[in-house]
């Protein structure tokens, strides 16, 4: 199987994109991973596919694979590529559109500014629902990792999240604490794990460690996550700027029963075909 690429990325959280529509692509797990290979494959954070829509409600289907192959249902930094890539290829006029994810219709806004806007949708906070196991919804939960008893806020942003509260993002063990939490048994479909540094009411620092891809330099939906932890636990306003290692996006959320907005940049960064 041969088709066309382009490789992007969203400040830093880098994708493989393809086109499913004009040309016959059917990717295994297998094969994912090949692709997502940073020395025998292209390299990349996730693998994203743009398919025909399913229904006349929407313009595309987004279908997103991880660099383990696994498929997932959400990823803000890779929404923003998607839209930049339909509509810089001509596959949509409308700078504004809806298209289906597994996690519903998600609506997708190019800006007059350059940047991207996607609306994320509600967060889900009921434990079962995220899923996280816990007795009682609270906006803080007690987790046994590294012999060590933390404390996180656990929510869904279309996938799993947990949120820890730093003193030193540039100190924290990302790595041996994010692959622990996120193959937690409280987290039965693992978890994406955030570690957020409060700067101030409209400004955090944040590193995540990605369910099946590790450390990012960015991660759209943790990015969300961490705002709406932040916000329900008093500590962050309407509107925040989250500096990732790989740059900044702005998160805005009008709190419960409403939906999170990410916005920021994207880049194209070249072209090109593959033969699996």
């Amino acid at each position: 199987m041969k088709f066309d690429f382009t490789k992007m990325h969203g400040i830093g959280n880098d994708f493989v994109v393809i086109d499913a529509i004009n040309q016959s692509v059917s990717l295994s797990s297998t094969m994912a991973r090949q692709i997502a290979d940073r020395h025998f494959g292209v390299g990349c954070d996730q693998i994203l596919i743009v398919e025909p829509p399913r229904s006349e409600d929407v313009a595309f289907r987004f279908r997103i694979l991880n660099a383990d192959g696994s498929e997932v249902a959400q990823c803000g930094n890779g929404a923003r590529c998607f839209a930049r890539f339909v509509y810089d290829k001509g596959l949509v006029e409308e700078k504004e559109f809806p298209v289906e994810t597994a996690n519903g219709v998600m609506i997708m806004r190019l800006k007059e500014s350059g940047l991207v806007q996607v609306d994320m949708g509600e967060p889900e906070l009921t434990p079962v629902k995220i899923p996280f196991q816990a007795e009682k919804q609270a906006l803080s939960y007690q987790i046994d990792a590294a012999g060590k008893e933390l404390a996180i806020g656990a929510v869904s942003m279309g996938n799993p999240h947990a949120v820890l509260n730093v003193d030193d993002v540039q100190s924290a063990p990302v790595g041996k604490l994010g692959l622990i939490l996120e193959n937690h048994e409280r987290f039965p479909e693992r978890a994406n794990v955030g570690f957020m540094q409060i700067e101030s009411p409209q400004h955090i620092r944040l590193r995540v460690y990605e369910r099946g891809a590790g450390e990012t330099l960015a991660c759209g939906s943790g990015a969300c996550a961490a705002v709406v932890i932040g916000q329900l636990q008093g500590h962050l306003s309407d509107e925040v700027k989250v500096d990732l290692p790989g740059g900044p996006l702005i998160i805005n959320w009008q709190g419960e029963q409403t939906p999170v907005y990410l916005t920021g940049p994207t880049a194209t960064v070249f072209e090109g075909k593959i033969e699996l």
